[in-house]
């Protein structure tokens, strides 16, 4: 493609200069120049093939001039690549000093120098050398300040400096690229602001700044976040806004609960929680729906008691019905289920709610062993014997549901 242009540009010029020719041959002209009492005469055309050749002469020679110069700085500029290269192998070697030493170098030609100071700068902080970090760092930000400014944003971010990360972003120039982005979207959500972050969410995905993983997790991670840190009812009534796969994710669901609960709508989040258990058997989400606090009315008992014949096993959901019952002053009940979770596995909560129980019931000398027993569980030392239940109850309360495969065939319980 070059010689074919080139190939046009000369037939081209040959064109023109048989053009100009015919024209001149028609009439040749008089030139005259008369200087310090000489006079030169000649025609119009040999004079503009005389100045032509003149400077193209002195193009030449300029050219000629230069070839020692260009020979010069395309040496320079391979080796600083070469060294680039080396420096950028040294770093994956984890030979941090002649990795450092080599990008610094590497940084003199102005073609490379900001990957070359990245480099230079990431090498110092490995090797400890927080002195040549900030060298680097400062010429860094003579060379490229955006670029030096998103690489202190990120630094900042790793020392828990968010307001400070926060800053050194705002000097960027919009729109801000993927890294600024996910950067900002933490700061914000570390400060208490992950609403002002969800927008960004968009342009992450548009950009596939993380891996599709990644990105949900994010994305349910600044949902939580959002919901946290609501101070307004108005922005817990757009629950239902939310996309379906963030209502039914565990982090997500569990905030909104926790949040609906302190603001007064306790029903709207015990409901959201059953919702998002139903979709996803979590064991979390279960012992919070049990430790929510709600209104006598709301039907929290009923919908965990639906949960028992494809559950009856799970040491959360039987403590859940403990307390719920507990809340309900049913003593009986409560005291049942939760013996019935120890036997089936269940900690320290259990052990607490238990001694809760039978404090409520007056039984202060069996509620101590209990509370004993749950510190005890949570130091990991054997727990003390519990009177008060009979062999038959014993024995009921280790008994398990017959767990079987989508075949119909009985397993053995996990």
């Amino acid at each position: 493609m070059n010689l074919y242009r080139s190939l046009l540009w000369w037939l081209a010029l040959a064109a023109l200069g048989a053009l100009g020719w015919s024209w001149f041959a028609q009439d040749l002209g008089d030139v005259v120049v008369r200087f310090r009492g000489l006079t030169y005469t000649t025609t119009l055309a040999y004079l503009v093939i005389a100045w032509g050749l003149l400077w193209f002469s002195l193009w030449g020679l300029w050219w000629l001039l230069q070839l020692p110069i260009q020979a010069w700085r395309r040496h320079a500029r391979q080796q600083a690549r070469n060294r680039l290269v080396s420096g950028l192998e040294a770093m994956h070697q984890g030979r941090w000093q002649r990795a450092e030493s080599l990008l610094a170098k590497a940084a003199e030609d102005s073609v490379v120098r900001t990957p070359a100071l990245l480099g230079a700068r990431r090498a110092a902080l490995a090797a400890g050398n927080a002195e040549g970090a900030a060298l680097h760092q400062a010429a860094l930000l003579a060379h490229d300040a955006s670029c030096a400014a998103l690489e202190q944003a990120s630094a900042l971010s790793d020392l828990g400096r968010y307001e400070d990360a926060l800053a050194s972003l705002d000097t960027l120039a919009n729109p801000l690229p993927p890294r600024a982005l996910l950067l900002q979207a933490r700061a914000l959500a570390a400060t208490g602001r992950a609403q002002d972050a969800v927008p960004h969410f968009s342009r992450l995905r548009q950009e596939q700044a993380l891996p599709a993983e990644q990105l949900t997790a994010l994305e349910e991670e600044l949902a939580a976040a959002a919901l946290d840190q609501a101070h307004a009812a108005t922005q817990l009534q757009r629950w239902n806004a939310h996309p379906l796969r963030l209502q039914q994710a565990p982090a997500v669901a569990a905030a909104f609960a926790r949040r609906a609960t302190a603001v007064g709508f306790e029903t709207q989040g015990a409901q959201a929680l059953a919702d998002a258990i139903d979709a996803h058997w979590d064991e979390a989400l279960v012992g919070l729906y049990g430790r929510l606090h709600a209104r006598p009315d709301t039907p929290r008992v009923e919908r965990a008691q639906a949960w028992l014949p494809a559950h009856g096993n799970s040491p959360a959901l039987l403590v859940a019905l403990g307390r719920l019952y507990f809340q309900q002053q049913q003593w009986a009940k409560a005291e049942s289920y939760l013996h019935r979770a120890l036997a089936q596995g269940a900690g320290a909560e259990a052990w607490e709610a238990l001694g809760d129980t039978l404090a409520a019931q007056n039984d202060s000398t069996r509620a101590s062993l209990a509370y004993a027993n749950a510190l005890r569980t949570g130091r990991s030392e054997s727990t003390l014997q519990l009177d008060g239940r009979s062999l038959r109850e014993q024995i009921a309360d280790q008994a398990v549901a017959e767990l079987r495969n989508e075949h119909g065939m009985p397993l053995l319980p996990p």
